[in-house]
């Protein structure tokens, strides 16, 4: 479903990616880990076109993503759940969801989508007319991953979804995504600090460090990698 070959990308004409390719099939979890400044963020940046690819190549369902603009590419199928969540804490709850619902197929699957949403979320439901800005921590990252299901994606992208919160919360968190993943057969590509969480549930994990992919297996792989032990898991 997602391959990317050789990429490169940054800032000011300053690399932070450096020939990372990675390759995810249809129905796949996917985790990727590293250190904080490893270039995990730009990656997600790169594949929804925020930051610009020096050189390489990203697919999308055998579609040249990078040639496709930024602004298209959530009609695609392509949800970035981000960093810090940036839900909109002027509009309400249900206005946050029809902002994410504005893809073609997130219109036309509305009202399936959001009984999920508020199946998976009853807090979401309950509080639906309340302004996303009063939400605690917990909540707005429930919101954010609620906004990228309205949109009917085919791969979630999740940046650090346990980022700030507490471990009772993160963990809730956690099961929320398995279980949208499980039921609705989503492709799903996770940046995550909770290091031994991502890999237990992931199909297959990538290591990042200094913008490459240095390491790159199954879970179980990962976790017996000497280097993964000492540098993630504490062991």
């Amino acid at each position: 479903m997602l391959k990317i070959t050789g990429l490169s990308s940054g800032y000011g004409g300053l690399a932070v990616l450096k020939d990372v390719s990675i390759h995810i099939r249809a129905g796949e979890f996917a985790a990727i880990v590293g250190p904080n400044g490893a270039g995990k963020t730009t990656l997600f940046k790169t594949i929804s076109g925020t930051v610009p690819a020096m050189q390489g190549s990203i697919e999308f369902e055998g579609k040249d993503l990078l040639s496709i603009k930024p602004s298209a590419r959530a009609h695609l199928g392509i949800a970035h759940i981000p960093e810090g969540r940036q839900v909109f804490p002027s509009l309400s709850i249900l206005e946050n969801l029809e902002m994410g619902a504005y893809t073609k197929a997130g219109q036309a699957s509305w009202k399936e989508n959001i009984e999920k949403i508020f199946t998976w979320f009853p807090v979401l439901a309950e509080r639906q007319k309340s302004m996303a800005g009063a939400l605690s921590g917990g909540q707005q990252q429930m919101l954010a991953i609620a906004r990228g299901i309205a949109s009917s994606p085919k791969l979630l992208m999740f940046d650090e979804p346990s980022m700030g919160l507490s471990p009772a919360i993160a963990d809730e968190i956690f099961e929320r995504i398995i279980t949208i993943h499980r039921e609705m057969g989503l492709t799903v590509l996770l940046v995550e600090q909770r290091v031994a969480e991502a890999l237990h549930y992931a199909d297959r994990g990538y290591v990042l460090e200094s913008g490459r992919v240095v390491l790159e297996g199954s879970p179980d792989e990962l976790k017996s990698n000497d280097r993964v032990r000492k540098a993630y898991l504490g062991m």
